[in-house]
């Protein structure tokens, strides 16, 4: 495992700022700015720091997210891998309303959940071991946020993997909606989904722009995890990464996420 260049009370300081903004709603300047011997080891010790606050304080982990899948986004970001992040029970909204109130500059994606029944753990594992461990595969939306600037307020310069990652790779929310449906009845990499924005078609994809397949990514999860003795467990969700590019949300947007034969569901912005 990478070694950190923070100290650990800077990371436990910096931890603390974004349970902060998240409640204020007021966003913090980049860490890579203030510390730009910042590394990758240190946004996901920040991260699992802020998760600890929220743990502490009741909040109870049901899940991950991954991010960064396409090789696009992966450009973009200087980086060769996905990342990831931690859902927790409060970020969970059915289709419908979804307050404004909640988020500092929402933006939605369009996603696979994987909903496990075994327990995935270590590296190596194949696509075919990832389905056999999942009850079912379900559409979502997940809602990203910026607690950390997204651009820099002097420079405009956009935030570095480092700043996301520390940021819970920007998960803020989730929307869960269509059907439920078994991984080995449906050729998921030929998922699709098309996204509209108050009538207009924002985005259109296919899940197998997740790697290939969306399943690489949880099999990937599992083995970055277990470093640190931890395990994807049964009954936890896995957000296995977007398709679409993220789509900013005001209040008052309606949204409309259409998936074909998983279905479709509506929601707004209030």
């Amino acid at each position: 495992m990478e070694r950190t260049t923070l100290s650990d009370q800077t990371i436990r300081q910096l931890a603390d700022e974004l349970h902060a903004s998240e409640r204020s709603r007021v966003q913090v300047e980049h860490f890579s700015k203030r510390y730009p011997e910042m590394r990758i080891a240190d946004g996901y010790a920040i991260s699992r720091a802020w998760m600890r606050t929220k743990v502490a304080e009741g909040r109870t982990i049901v899940g991950r997210k991954i991010g960064l899948t396409s090789r696009a986004m992966q450009h973009a970001s200087q980086i060769t891998e996905p990342d990831f992040g931690t859902l927790f029970d409060d970020m969970f909204f059915e289709p419908g309303d979804i307050p404004s109130s909640r988020f500092i500059a929402p933006r939605v994606e369009v996603e696979l959940a994987f909903v496990l029944k075994k327990r995935l753990h270590g590296t190596g594992l194949t696509v075919q071991e990832v389905l056999d461990a999942t009850d079912h595969v379900q559409p979502a939306i997940e809602i990203i946020d910026a607690r950390i600037e997204q651009h820099d307020r002097d420079s405009r310069a956009i935030r570095k993997v480092f700043d996301t990652i520390a940021d819970n790779a920007a998960n803020a929310g989730v929307i869960l909606g269509g059907a439920k449906v078994s991984p080995h009845d449906i050729d998921l990499p030929w998922c699709g989904a098309v996204l509209r924005q108050n009538g207009v078609v924002e985005e259109t994809g296919l899940a197998a722009g997740i790697q290939g397949h969306p399943a690489v990514g949880v099999a990937w999860l599992a083995g970055k995890l277990a470093p640190w003795g931890e395990a994807l467990e049964p009954g936890q969700l896995v957000l296995a990464g977007s398709f679409t590019r993220p789509v900013a949300a005001q209040r008052g947007d309606q949204f409309h996420a259409d998936y074909g034969r998983l279905g479709h569901f509506e929601f707004r912005f209030v």
